[in-house]
Order: structure tokens, then sequence, then C-alpha cells
């Protein structure tokens, strides 16, 4: 176990949702110079005959946006650790058009990662299955999605189409929820600084052995899957003790907390950035159309970034896939 931050996080990492929902100061809104710039990288890519994500950063050029994609990799790794730009018109593009613009500007802000074991570098957030079905992972229902963090730097959402009703995006900060414990329950700090095992859908043994915090270089991330931790530890015959258990309700409770999290819907042609190490995102339940076309639907994207910190050796992803296809990008 390294070393455990024993005071308070201060600075625009450790928000509160209660906060941020009185202005609008978290929304980016793209200017018209900004889209017209996307489209006509986009253009450029269509002439070529390529579709996303099986195109390079060099064919979708938008270098004029170089100080704003630097503006969204410092709000991500050193700001509140989320963005939601908004102003993209979603109604002039095809589905695959929109792909292109949101693939094209994950290229020139970091470097796409896969997904999943088919390799898919533009995931498709949408209701396919029942939640009981073993190969539906919970993203492809229409269920509630607990908080949790994906295994990579960042992970963005551009909506396509929303829900009938519900499907709320909500973000938690992780500075937060560590004042919180900090401030209120100390006595669980060192038992989250201890390896679990992480399970992965699919695997028959666990991947990953990663501690939920770690403090490393000046930084504090985290790394929180609840029900791949309660399957990995199962997998692996150490069930959590009631200790364990106690923590991890207590971690949702404040995470649960309408003062803390930040609900947001987001509309099509909205696109989220956020940091892994910093935020946590969940999902409300939602009820889709009948119609297939009318569904709701997000692409989501993984990104290693540039400017990401270095984590400690402990702090597992996913048992090292991701840097290593990163690192081979490179």
């Amino acid at each position: 176990m390294g070393m455990v931050l024993k005071k308070k996080i201060q600075g625009p990492s450790a928000w509160k949702g209660s906060e941020l929902s009185k202005d609008d100061s978290w929304i980016y809104y793209l200017s018209e110079k900004t889209i017209a710039s996307l489209e006509n990288a986009l253009e450029k890519v269509q002439r070529k005959g390529l579709k996303s994500p099986d195109f390079t950063k060099e064919d979708f050029p938008i270098e004029n946006l170089s100080d704003e994609i630097a503006y969204f990799a410092e709000e991500l790794e050193d700001g509140r650790g989320f963005l939601l730009l908004r102003g993209l018109p979603i109604d002039r593009y095809t589905d695959e058009e929109a792909s292109i613009i949101y693939y094209g500007l994950g290229l020139h802000m970091g470097i796409p990662v896969t997904q999943n074991a088919k390799g898919d570098l533009l995931g498709h957030v949408k209701n396919v299955g029942a939640l009981d079905t073993k190969k539906v992972r919970v993203y492809q229902t229409n269920s509630h999605l607990p908080y949790h963090s994906d295994l990579s730097d960042v992970v963005g959402l551009l909506s396509l189409r929303k829900a009938k009703s519900g499907g709320l995006s909500s973000l938690a900060s992780t500075a937060t929820l560590y004042n919180e414990l900090l401030e209120k329950h100390p006595e669980y700090i060192g038992l989250l600084y201890r390896p679990f095992y992480f399970d992965h859908l699919g695997v028959e043994k666990s991947q990953g052995l990663s501690p939920l915090f770690s403090y490393y270089d000046g930084k504090l991330s985290c790394r929180y899957m609840r029900e791949y931790i309660e399957s990995g530890q199962e997998k692996q015959g150490f069930p959590l003790s009631k200790v364990e258990l106690e923590a991890f309700d207590l971690i949702d409770s404040i995470l649960h907390d309408e003062n803390i999290r930040m609900d947001m819907m987001l509309e099509p042609g909205d696109i989220q950035f956020a940091n892994n190490n910093i935020v946590l995102h969940s999902r409300t339940l939602f009820e889709d159309y009948e119609e297939p076309e009318r569904r709701r639907h997000l692409l989501r994207l993984w990104l290693t970034m540039p400017n990401s910190r270095v984590l400690a050796p402990d702090f597992s992803t996913r048992s090292g896939i991701v840097k290593s296809e990163a690192t081979a990008a490179k």
C-alpha cells in the first residue's frame, strides 16, 4: 500500500453538484467558427471515402482548434475533471457524419483505445438486450447504471438521440467523495487503499488487482466498480467482508446524495468527456421509444490523454491492456 492522503483536497476538482447546478459555467458552447472547422474536416474525410473509426488524425485536420483542445485537456486533468460541449447541430448530420466529427475530435484530444474484447474503438451505448443475458453489459440495457469509472484516462459520450424519458447522466467528484469520507468516516480510508480484485464480464478469472484510492505523484486517483469488485472477490474465493461492504454502502450513499452528484440530460449533439481517475459516472433508468430508429443512442470513446497523470504501479488498468495499446499507438 502506498502513501495515504490524510488531508482534504482543495481546488476545482473538489466540486459539488449542488454548487455547479446554479450556473452553466461547466458547459462549453461550441462557436460557429469551431463547428465550421469540424465540418470542413468532415468533408475532407468523406472525400477520401473513409468512415469512422478507420481514419487518422491527419485525415481530420483541425489544427486551428488547438487552443480549444488544449483547454479541454487541461480542464479534464487539472480542472473539474469533466466537460460538456454543447452546440453541435446534430440534425445536420447522418449518424455516420456525426461519428466522424466525434471520432476526429477525439483523435486530436488523445489516443482512442479499445473498449472490449472485439477491439471496438467507437462504442455504441444503447438498449439491445435484457439484463439477465450473460453477454449483455449494463450499458446495453435501459437499466440504472451504478456509479463507476471506465478503464481509460478519459471517457467520452456523444448523444445522437435521447430516450423517451429518463436516462439522465450523473457525475460525482472523487475528490469530494474522499473529503466526505475523511471528514465523517476516516476509519474506512486505510481499507480503501488496499487492493481488490476487479472482474470483467465474460472472463473466467478476474483481471486486475487495484485499490479504490491511490495517492501518487501529488494526485489522488480513484477506481470504483462495485459490481465488478464483488464478483472479482467472489471468483478469487475472497468475498467482501462485513466492514468492506459497509465501506462500499457508505460510498454509494455519498455518491447518490443530491448535494454531491451532478445530474444532466445529454441532449442530442451534446458531447460529455470525463476523467476516469477523478470523476465517477452513472445513468438513471430510462424508457425507450418503440421504433428502433428513435431509441436512445450514444457513441462512446475511451481516450489515453497526452497530459494524463502518472499512476502508481499498483493502480492497475485492464491488466495493462489500455496503457500498452496506447504506448504501441504512439
